[in-house]
């Protein structure tokens, strides 16, 4: 089981994905249209989620701690490989099913100003907050196709089945963070079942 800590943990690393552009996937290699409609899509995943459930949902933190992002993380945010992050592993649940899994990827250096409050967000979701800043902007969004096997997403959190995810930059203020949905087996039957 994941504990929550918030103190400095040195090298913290998600295993390296492949991340591209959806746009360049064929069609062969595209998940299902009401999947591949959600993973472009660049409103806030909180907000449709919200909606999903009926209001019925919650967001349980696994981890959250300082430490060294990875490689693939460092690039798209273009930072230094010494330089601290918050990263903060959550599930997003939708009536009471895990839906989401997200990390998070906050530099030391962006959590200053109004985003100082991010380094207690809690259970509070980032999407909700992130959502509320008038000066948002949100970078191109990247997908993968991930694995059962592949040690990304904790193993408790979904069967072999391959998964969906998807991440982006976020820019507030000039002050950049990370953020990845990885879209769990629950949510990708409930959006691909017809109706």
């Amino acid at each position: 089981m994941f504990s929550t800590s918030r103190k400095y943990t040195g090298q913290y690393s998600a295993p390296s994905l492949r991340w591209c552009d959806p746009r360049g996937l064929s069609a062969l290699q595209r998940p299902p249209r009401p999947l591949y409609i959600w993973l472009r899509d660049p409103q806030s995943l909180t907000a449709k989620l919200v909606d999903l459930s009926g209001g019925h949902f919650h967001v349980k933190v696994l981890r959250q701690v300082y430490a060294y992002p990875s490689l693939s993380e460092r690039l798209v945010l273009g930072i230094r490989q010494q330089q601290l992050a918050l990263i903060r592993e959550v599930v997003l649940y939708g009536k009471n099913e895990p839906w989401v899994f997200a990390r998070s990827v906050l530099p030391v250096t962006t959590l200053t100003g109004p985003l100082r409050r991010l380094r207690k967000q809690g259970s509070q979701p980032l999407g909700a907050f992130l959502f509320s800043l008038p000066n948002l902007q949100r970078g191109a969004i990247a997908v993968a196709h991930i694995a059962g096997h592949h040690g990304y997403v904790p193993a408790e959190l979904h069967d072999e089945e391959p998964v969906w995810g998807r991440r982006s930059v976020f820019s507030v203020g000039g002050k950049a963070l990370l953020v990845s949905e990885v879209f769990l087996d629950n949510l990708t039957r409930r959006l691909c079942s017809p109706a």
